[in-house]
């Protein structure tokens, strides 16, 4: 990388809206670190809060000419420091780029990246249509940034992720050149599938500038069963049960800690004396959705739940689902975080969740565990005291540990945050070094100086 002037940056600021360029530090260093606090995060030479395509192109343009390198950034919700600044280089923010169109004839969404998931749900149910791909995190995390890492949700056992309704991608590459990939068509396998390579690619290959989406009638109203459990081993094996047979809406998982944790900041009445914790829901048309949940309940009243609720009634199942969103900002006031996404085989998710109880015991720290057990994506919250370095050595420990243990049991290391740079040094022990070199290259071709997001993904 060379060295930029206040030449260049002056130069970089007569191709930009004014106000566009942002180079005070006071500013500046709100855009260091997402939610993952990346304590390794680097201080950015100027921050451009783009507006447009050509706002982005005229940044990558000059940041190709002068070989600097640019993070891109959403809302700043990551979790896995995908979004981290460098030393030297742009956070290149899609914050202010907010345009939406809806065609409820298509049932198609052409959106800018800067508006929040649930602007996008919300614009998309003004015309009675649905986009389904629903992190705990919707209502402050953007719909660029969910397609730069790929974002699921609670929803996604049953509906899918957000790849699934991503139909087409404006992308500015490396140097400058906006492409347009896909488009408004349901069907289209013409070339290679150049629209999921960007998909989840965490800003390493272009930075997305517009994204077409696929939206679905709304979701008929939900009924909800809520189930507690003396063991964890035995809400494991009731998601198994219930995966056998059915695809609920909705089934997500709980441990003791994260129980207590969202009790103590909402104050549901959640059993505190609960080991586990399952939140159900079902969708099915009519009176499908009560045998569904009657289905359910059945498997957890055989795998030794100690009390099942069910009802359908929506706004009661809206608060318990509210309840299992606020894990993470609950869990949160308990101390600092280390963020796990981790995701196994289905028939390997007891073995995933009574494993990290055993790391917890091990390195001597709180676990709380919340999962979307319908699809085997666990988040192992790593509780610790970042001014105790004994602590937070003990943290990190357990860290590589979970994923460790992912990885042996088949599975990945994330299933929906995105690798960024707190997860990178494990990704060769997922994939192997055959594909890890096919990344490189791919990587490489598209972005042949290392100028986009250096160091997330892929260890420069």
């Amino acid at each position: 990388m060379t060295a930029t002037t206040p030449d260049t940056l002056t130069e970089l600021a007569a191709e930009l809206p004014a106000g566009a360029l942002v180079t005070d530090p006071d500013v500046t260093a709100g855009y260091r670190q997402d939610w993952a606090a990346d304590p390794n995060a680097g201080t950015p030479l100027a921050v451009v809060r783009a507006t447009c395509t050509e706002d982005v192109q005229a940044v990558m343009r000059w940041a190709s000419k002068h070989r600097v390198p640019v993070v891109p950034r959403g809302a700043g919700s990551g979790l896995s420091g995908g979004s981290s600044a460098v030393d030297g280089g742009l956070v290149l923010s899609t914050e202010r780029m907010r345009e939406i169109t809806v065609d409820p004839v298509t049932r198609i969404a052409v959106t800018q990246p800067g508006l929040m998931n649930a602007e996008v749900k919300a614009a998309a149910a003004e015309h009675g249509l649905w986009y389904p791909p629903d992190p705990s995190s919707f209502e402050i995390c953007s719909i660029g940034g969910n397609a730069a890492t790929n974002a699921g949700g609670l929803c996604c056992v049953k509906y899918g992720v957000t790849t699934d309704y991503v139909l087409g991608l404006q992308v500015v590459l490396a140097d400058g050149t906006a492409v347009r990939l896909g488009g408004p068509r349901l069907k289209d396998v013409a070339g290679l599938s150049l629209t999921k390579l960007f998909v989840g690619s965490e800003g390493t290959l272009g930075v997305i500038t517009e994204i077409t989406l696929r939206l679905i009638p709304a979701q008929p109203p939900a009924s909800t069963m809520v189930a507690s459990f003396g063991s964890v081993r035995g809400a494991a094996d009731a998601v198994l049960a219930i995966t056998r047979n059915l695809r609920p809406a909705m089934l997500e998982f709980m441990d003791h800690a994260s129980i207590n944790a969202v009790e103590d900041s909402v104050r549901m009445g959640l059993d505190r004396g609960a080991r586990a914790l399952l939140l159900a829901q079902s969708d099915a048309p009519g009176a499908v959705a009560a045998e569904e949940i009657a289905a359910m309940v059945a498997a957890c009243e055989k795998h030794g739940a100690t009390e099942v609720f069910a009802t359908d009634d929506s706004e009661e199942g809206q608060a318990f689902t509210a309840a299992r969103r606020s894990v993470f900002p609950a869990v949160q006031a308990l101390g600092s975080l280390l963020l796990e996404d981790v995701g196994v085989p289905m028939q390997a998710l007891p073995q995933m969740i009574t494993g990290v109880e055993e790391i917890a015991q091990d390195c001597d720290v709180l676990i709380c565990v919340v999962a979307h057990a319908g699809d085997g994506n666990t988040h192992p919250l790593i509780v610790f005291d970042p001014s105790d370095p004994d602590e937070t050595d003990r943290a990190q420990r357990a860290f590589g540990l979970v994923m460790d243990l992912a990885i042996a049991l088949g599975g990945t290391i994330t299933g929906e945050h995105g690798v960024g740079r707190l997860k990178r040094d494990w990704l060769p022990y997922q994939l192997g070094e055959d594909v890890m070199e096919l990344n490189r290259r791919i990587k490489t071709a598209l972005d042949p100086q290392g100028i986009l997001n250096p160091g997330a993904v892929l260890a420069e």
